[in-house]
């Protein structure tokens, strides 16, 4: 869940243009043999973006022949290629790329006027494709949508959970939400909430195989290890109490392993709520059943570092104005998450 989200390429500024040039898209769009038309230079910007004949002609609505025949017709009008293919991807050429290098600036300025005359309309509307991690967007980002919503009838959401890196502009969405150390630069980014790493385990599991009073000593320990590599077996602790004030805070890192490994928090906390082992997991998957008695925090003088994420963050891709269904959706987030996730002490 980390905190790349791919770069910030003046294309992320077009995804405010799709619905203005959808009904040129479904019309023949190249108005003469000289002269491209505006709409076949968006549909090679959103081909720059997603690289995918497939992808551009879904996100514009027209058929991926109709996509391609455009694109070659474009060719055909400068007199020069413009799009490399290939059996896996498709790339542009030099004279491609300098094109959408040169037009990025022009199709953002429209950009932010559509979204300025849209403002003026009233009410905000439209669609805001958003994605999410899979146990923070089950747990705490679609509870709330129901509110949003009622609230804004006329915004819809589609809400993508995946734990996968996603480039926001390549694949058209118009934000993240992110568990992250820290928000990408590229991007625009609002803090909706802290959190952090907690130790947990059973009490059933404590009790049959005791309680560690160190990190050390769960390399002795079943541990619940989150699917990351090699860097999911190595478990780094800072100890947050009992040391003297001014002195430099002790750091441990252990290697742990154990019978689960598992790329989502909530797998791993049915596991240790299952007595099978200790889990390191995001207090947002850990509150609820520690709450609940259910889970004992353990080790909890030493704070689990550098693992997942200190801060909920809401991502978009860089823009002057921000489309007003969007900034309401970041509103709203921050509205329903301000307290966190409040862990029992």
């Amino acid at each position: 869940m980390g905190a790349s989200l791919g770069r910030a390429f003046d294309l992320g500024k077009l995804a405010g243009l799709t619905t203005l040039f959808k009904l040129m898209n479904n019309a023949c769009m190249t108005s003469s043999h000289d002269t491209p038309a505006y709409a076949d230079l968006h549909l090679l910007a959103v081909l720059a973006q997603t690289r995918s004949y497939t992808q551009a002609a879904r996100r514009l609505g027209v058929s991926k022949a109709s996509a391609s025949g455009r694109i070659a017709e474009l060719e055909r009008a400068l007199g020069v290629p413009l799009v490399r293919r290939t059996t896996r991807a498709v790339g542009l050429t030099a004279a491609g790329q300098q094109l959408v290098d040169d037009i990025g600036a022009a199709f953002a300025r429209i950009e932010q006027s559509v979204a300025s005359v849209k403002d003026l309309a009233g009410a905000p509307r439209g669609l805001v494709r958003v994605t999410a991690p899979v146990a923070l967007g089950r747990q705490h980002i679609a509870p709330t949508l129901p509110a949003f919503c009622r609230a804004w009838p006329e915004i819809r959401i589609e809400l993508d959970l995946s734990d996968r890196f996603i480039n926001l502009a390549q694949e058209g969405f118009d934000l993240a939400i992110r568990h992250a150390q820290a928000a990408p630069d590229t991007h625009v980014a609002a803090v909706l909430c802290d959190t952090r790493s907690v130790l947990v385990a059973s009490p059933d599991y404590l009790q049959r195989h005791g309680e560690p009073q160190h990190p050390s000593e769960l390399a002795r320990q079943q541990c619940l290890l989150y699917l990351r590599g090699v860097a999911g077996q190595n478990w780094a602790f800072e100890k947050t109490s009992g040391r003297r004030a001014g002195s430099a805070a002790e750091r441990v890192a252990v290697a742990v392993g154990g019978p689960i490994k598992a790329n989502n928090s909530e797998v791993l906390r049915e596991a240790a709520l299952g007595g099978l082992g200790i889990a390191l997991l995001p207090d947002f998957s850990a509150a609820e059943a520690l709450a609940a008695g259910r889970l004992r925090r353990v080790l909890p003088s030493w704070q689990p570092r550098d693992f997942f994420g200190e801060r909920i963050y809401a991502i978009r891709p860089w823009s002057p104005q921000p489309p007003r269904a969007v900034q309401c959706l970041v509103d709203h987030l921050r509205q329903a998450l301000v307290r966190g996730f409040a862990l029992p002490q």
